[in-house]
């Protein structure tokens, strides 16, 4: 099993409510988006439908609307909603004071 590492995003001020940061790698770029409740997620920057920015999109009720076709994903869990069937890989974010964390 891959042992975790923890990764210092920066500050929560960092990323504006209802929008994201994109943090890069080495399995790929990373999504974090801070929601209208001050609550931090981080998926895949990839939708599973036809692998749009997720970054770019809509910030909403604790989902993200992907900027090409409109898929609605759900933060938590990854998991598209509706009617869409498909998933992105989601991370654990850590707040530590005004310090954000990615586990990775």
């Amino acid at each position: 099993m891959k042992k975790l590492e923890k990764i210092e995003v920066g500050c929560c001020d960092d990323i504006p409510i209802l929008g994201s940061r994109v943090v890069k790698t080495a399995e790929g770029e990373i999504a974090i988006f801070r929601t209208a409740d001050q609550q931090f997620f981080a998926v895949k920057n990839s939708c599973p439908h036809r692998h749009g920015p997720l970054s770019e999109g809509l910030v909403h009720n604790g989902k993200v609307t992907c900027p090409l076709h409109n898929w609605v994903i759900d933060l938590e869990s990854g998991e598209a909603m509706g009617a869409d069937v498909g998933c992105t890989p989601t991370y654990q974010v850590i707040v530590e004071g005004e310090t954000l964390f990615l586990m990775n």
